[in-house]
């Protein structure tokens, strides 16, 4: 998505498109778990907390949500299933407590990482961190 960002136009890929190509880059891991910075990211995924997500010839369950300066998906392989309770309860939960927790596991975040990746997307690479280093394909 071209966006303008002081005197330029920058182009940075969807959240989405990210999300997308991290698992078919992966060969569709049965999980996985990282972080995004939102500074590298067009966030068009922005309020959603637990969605399905239809990746090649897989359904993901996402946990989502908004850690600045990150954003941190979950993702685990499963069969698609009405989520819009869940979704509504997360959303609910974090505007209750201020979106307090979400920051404090961000700012946590930003001394935990320990490894990352890069996505390749077609407006340039992104890179992705990770509390640790997963084995791609493990189940656990």
């Amino acid at each position: 998505m071209l966006r303008f960002i002081g005197s330029k136009y920058v182009d940075k890929p969807f959240s989405s498109k990210v999300l997308t190509n991290y698992l078919l880059q992966c060969n569709e891991p049965p999980w996985t778990s990282y972080f995004v910075k939102y500074k590298s990211v067009s966030d068009d995924q922005w309020g959603r907390s637990h969605f399905n997500w239809k990746v090649g010839n897989s359904n993901y369950h996402i946990l989502r949500t908004g850690c600045y300066p990150y954003i941190k998906y979950h993702c685990t392989k499963r069969p698609p299933e009405d989520l819009k309770l869940d979704d509504t309860l997360f959303r609910f939960i974090k505007v209750v407590n201020f979106g307090i927790p979400c920051l404090a596991y961000g700012i946590a975040a930003v001394f935990l990482i320990s490894h990352s990746e890069v996505v390749k997307t077609s407006e340039g690479n992104v890179k992705i961190y990770f509390l640790y280093k997963e084995h791609k394909g493990s189940l656990y």
